[in-house]
């Protein structure tokens, strides 16, 4: 069939080993899967997925010709077209290929179709192609029509059904996937060399297809031909399988794949799923399991064995047996606990991996000093604690009779001080004894474990007999008529006498002013006295003492009584003084009360007419600097309305279309024409019908916190419409809403300096926040209006107030305190509810990705959960496609997880305005393009001249698989290293995009340590 060009072999031999080919760029136009990528998403540590780099281990073959000897008998159209042959591979094995080469004839459309292929459930399929194609300038005296391609088709059917000539040898019904050119061709004058292509196609959804081979007039031959698919293999990851699943039918699909614990091991947190990407790996692991108390991890995390006997693990998690603390064993397999040995114990606060105590021995030299009816008790330490540090002490206190043959517990009056039980010091006083009594005092020592223990506590115990005492104070006296020189008093005799009473003294003196008169004394036997001698209408102090034969007690507390007036008045005008007094001072604490209220009142009325009262209030703190005043600090919220916006009066607004829907009502499109401006376009807030009281205050507030902002990049606020229905909020018109919605209505529209300057004008407007001492809380590209010259204006100022009354929205997550936009919000600020300008900044970053990326989701479809776990993994969103790197590195900053090493919003404006001066930086573009997640870069970079070879230098790098390739190839010093281009890594055989990024990141990194400026293309 080759006429003239026989001499020229259709399948000439193989002079090298053909590289694995990079996967294709499908789906999302800027974020494509790279299989580096998704490695570097499965983190390091507990819990990291390990996966092959070669792609054929990553799923399973459908067909491969490559192997077959006999004849394929594959369906051609026109029978003149494709010719199946036998030939040899570079190993000199036999194989079957097809070739085609009518290029001396024009108008060929030449068809090779394959066997029915079952699907097996897969929703996409990878085409590996090997073929050779004759370079049409080599070919002499042939016409134009000769071609270097071929186009790739499939066909879908539920069945084997197709013939000769059906379906049509046409594009339609035949789906084409590609038009296939070669890398290289061949001439006569030398070797041909073989063109691998890797081409994919879905999503399938029938039992069964088969792929055609379209020649349109090419001098080709068809190697071999594999169908496969990819998959994640089953695997266990953080305690817990994960069955093999097949990937999605996009290559950035993520397919989710439901775990269960394995074996002994319990759920840490849920659901358990791993994310199955488009390059057959595992990433993003969500929940975890780990190994059951009783039981330890082994077979490097795959299994969770029993602790063996003496060993023992109380509790869930990832640490290993423990052996049995002392004076405690087990007695079978999988212990969560070790039981203690007779006569040892824990106490119900003791961790289950302590040591069992016993109880404590009793205190030892005891000394005790008795004074009258009190007792001093001093002793030392048990020679034996138990074990244990918590040792305390109890007193028991019992009174004996004299033959000490019967004692029962002290009365409720005796007074241990500091206390009888819970002693930590070794020494207490008791008082409030018995006279002449004997006691017994018990010291006992006690520790955590003595409440366990079948005995009683240890004890010591001392004897005493106290002494005579005097007798206590008279607790009462009372007044039972009096003269003008006279009066009848009464007592109640001491509580404890201890001993009888011989007789009582009584005390008294006249109260003179601010001094005191004379002090006379009487004594009686009874608990009556009469005083005489007394001046009429004055006051008298009165106490009263008793005395055994152990002497005086002490005095009562001193009374006081008036004498009456020479008229004869009755004692009673002295006890009804206190009454007067008390109603006189009530009066006056009335009086006062009045006077503070008014002066209040006044105060308050003049300070809503001060206009002074903010000014002083923004200069406090710096002289000259304006302070952002929260509105909600007013006493009255309408206050900061009339201090911050200025009212409008309704007939200058006009209200011509209504264009979305706020929280608090309708927002419009109107015309503000003030009295003596021109007229303009305004974006219009209106408070709903029927709104409450709290719903008015909470819309306006916001006019009050727009109010105070004065800056190009903040949207202004025209005043307010309070005084008329419905209520308004009129800010300027921002004719390109939105900046999410903008940029995705404009997809790849601006240039990088066009972005850039966007991000400078919201840099420059978080600045002035900052600088007010303002914090957003909400900063989002939703939140960032457009105007008609592509000027960005930070809006919607309501989060920090708002939050917690916004209706369900997926954006905001409850977190306690209040809604969240997830998203967007630092790591610090979801946990501990600690918002700050740092917090702002982490959110900036986010929205420099919402820009360059023109407005994609970010996290596309993670849940909030999984959001949160990613950033807390250290995971970050990788570049946008043509993102600069510069820009990237600034996005980096902002997420770090130490709020305090974030960027301030000067820096950040300031970086950007170096930028914008420099547009050469910003040609430099991040090559990392991952699908759902890229980890933290590690800015760790290592020091090429800490190692002795380039093997060890790979190892460093965690690229140590291509060690061999290196050397191979020739590049066995760093110096030609430092040399080596993306051209070089692919003829080696490092094909992975991924693993390619690393290594020339490392290699530039080298270069600069060498003081070099080659540059790195990927």
């Amino acid at each position: 069939m080759w006429g003239s060009l026989r001499e020229q072999p259709a399948v000439p031999p193989l002079l090298e080993k053909p590289a694995w080919p990079a996967p294709p760029c499908h789906g999302n136009r800027r974020f494509q899967p790279e299989p580096q990528q998704r490695h570097q998403c499965r983190g390091e540590g507990k819990g990291a997925v390990s996966l092959l780099a070669d792609p054929r281990s990553k799923g399973e073959t459908l067909m491969d010709t490559k192997w077959v000897t006999s004849e394929l008998a594959w369906t051609a159209h026109p029978e003149t077209g494709w010719e199946e042959v036998s030939g040899y591979d570079e190993a000199m094995n036999p194989i079957r290929t097809y070739q085609v080469c009518n290029v001396r004839e024009a108008n060929q459309n030449n068809w090779l179709r394959t066997q029915f292929i079952q699907r097996q459930d897969v929703q996409r399929v990878y085409v590996e192609l090997k073929f050779t194609v004759r370079d049409c300038n080599s070919i002499p005296n042939i016409p134009g029509s000769c071609k270097e391609t071929f186009n790739l088709f499939y066909y879908e059917s539920d069945t084997d059904s197709a013939s000769a000539s059906s379906p049509f040898w046409m594009e339609n019904p035949y789906v084409k996937v590609d038009t296939i050119a070669p890398d290289e061709s061949f001439s006569k004058l030398e070797s041909g060399r073989v063109n691998t292509k890797v081409r994919s196609f879905g999503p399938l959804s029938k039992n069964g297809f088969y792929l055609a081979f379209q020649d349109l007039g090419a001098c080709m031959s068809l190697i071999s031909v594999r169908a496969f698919y990819k998959k994640c293999s089953n695997t266990i990851a953080g305690f817990a399988v994960f069955p093999e699943t097949l990937t999605g039918a996009e290559p950035t699909s993520l397919v989710i794949a439901p775990g269960i614990c394995i074996p002994n091991a319990v759920e840490v947190s849920v659901p358990l799923k791993l994310y199955c990407n488009g390059d057959g790996e595992w990433m993003v692991p969500v929940g975890a399991c780990t190994c059951a108390a009783g039981y330890e991890p082994a077979m490097k995390d795959t299994q969770c064995q029993a602790c063996g006997p003496g060993t023992f693990k109380s509790k869930q998690g990832e640490g290993l047996c423990s052996p049995c603390p002392p004076n405690s064993r087990t007695s079978s397999g999988a212990a969560m606990l070790c039981t203690c040995r007779i006569g040892y114990f824990r106490a119900d606060a003791d961790p289950a991996d302590s040591a069992c105590t016993s109880v404590p021995s009793s205190p030892l030299n005891v000394i005790s000093n008795v004074n009258e009816t009190s007792l001093a008790l001093e002793w030392s330490e048990p020679r034996d604690s138990g074990g244990r540090d918590d040792l305390l002490y109890n007193i028991i206190c019992k009174k004996c009779t004299v033959e000490r043959r019967v004692c029962t517990r002290c009365d409720d009056n005796v007074e241990f001080v500091p206390r009888q039980l819970g002693l930590t010091d070794r020494h207490i006083y008791i008082s409030n004894l018995m006279a002449h009594t004997q006691y017994t005092f018990e010291i006992q020592a006690v520790n955590g474990v003595s409440s366990k223990s079948p005995h009683s506590p240890q004890f010591a115990s001392v004897n005493i007999t106290t002494n005579q005492a005097a007798p206590s104070a008279v607790p009462r006296i009372q007044l039972h008529g009096s003269t003008g020189s006279s009066m009848m008093l009464s007592w109640t005799p001491p509580e404890r006498p201890n001993g009888i009473i011989l007789d009582y003294e009584i005390k008294y003196f006249e109260k003179q002013g601010q001094s005191d008169g004379i002090a006379n004394t009487v004594t009686s036997q009874q608990n009556t006295v009469r005083l005489d001698g007394l001046t009429a209408n004055s006051l008298y102090v009165v106490q009263v003492r008793a005395r055994t034969v152990a002497g005086y007690g002490q005095y009562s507390l001193p009374v006081e009584f008036q004498t009456p007036a020479e008229d004869g008045s009755s004692g009673k005008s002295f006890q009804e003084l206190p009454l007067i007094v008390g109603s006189a001072t009530a009066g006056l604490v009335f009086v006062i009360a009045v006077v503070v209220i008014a002066i209040v009142c006044f105060r308050k009325q003049r300070s809503s007419t001060d206009s002074e009262y903010t000014e002083k209030l923004q200069q406090y703190i710096t002289p000259g600097m304006k302070v952002y005043i929260d509105p909600f600090t007013y006493e009255d919220p309408n206050e900061a309305v009339r201090e911050f916006a200025k009212e409008i009066d309704i007939s200058c607004v006009k209200i011509e279309e209504v264009i979305g829907a706020g929280e608090f009502g309708e927002v419009c499109r109107g015309r503000l024409k003030l009295p003596g401006r021109r007229e303009i376009f305004v974006a219009i807030k209106t408070l709903k019908v029927g709104y409450t009281e709290r719903q008015r205050r909470d819309f306006l507030s916001e006019a009050s916190i727009m109010g105070q902002f004065d800056h190009p990049n903040i949207i202004h606020l025209e005043g307010v419409v309070t005084k008329s229905r419905p209520v308004m909020i009129v800010t300027e018109f921002m004719e390109n809403c939105a900046l999410d919605s903008f940029l995705r209505l404009n997809d790849g529209q601006f240039t990088v300096i066009q972005l850039v300057g966007m991000l400078r004008g919201i840099a420059a407007g978080m600045k002035y926040l900052a600088e007010m001492n303002y914090v957003h809380r909400d900063l989002a590209a939703r939140n960032i209006l457009v105007n008609s010259n592509l000027v960005c204006k930070v809006s919607d100022f309501g989060l920090s107030r708002f939050l917690e009354d916004d209706p369900a929205d997926p954006t905001y997550t409850s977190s306690l305190g209040g809604k969240i936009p997830i998203r967007w919000t630092a790591p610090e600020a979801i946990a501990y509810r600690k918002f700050t300008s740092a917090s702002d900044v982490w959110s900036y970053g986010i929205v420099m990705w919402e820009v360059m990326s023109y407005g994609e989701r970010p996290y596309w479809d993670m849940s909030n959960q999984d959001v949160i776990n990613a950033v807390e993994q250290d995971y970050r969103l990788p570049p946008p496609m043509d993102c600069p790197t510069a820009l990237h590195q600034l996005m980096l900053d902002c997420w770090v997880r130490d709020r305090n090493l974030r960027p301030k919003f000067a820096q950040i404006v300031n970086t950007l305005d170096k930028l914008i001066r420099n547009a050469a930086s910003l040609k430099v573009i991040a090559t990392v393009q991952s699908g759902v997640s890229q980890p933290l870069l590690d800015r760790t970079v290592p020091d090429y001249t800490t190692f002795t070879t380039v093997g060890d230098w790979l190892d460093a790098i965690k690229m140590g698989r291509y060690k061999e390739s290196f050397v191979n190839a020739g590049f066995a010093s760093f110096d030609l290293v430092a040399q080596m281009t993306a051209e070089d890594l692919l003829r080696i055989g490092v094909t992975l995009a991924g693993h390619q990024k690393k290594i020339l990141s490392s290699i530039q990194d080298m270069r600069l340590q060498m003081n070099q400026t080659l540059p790195v293309q990927v």
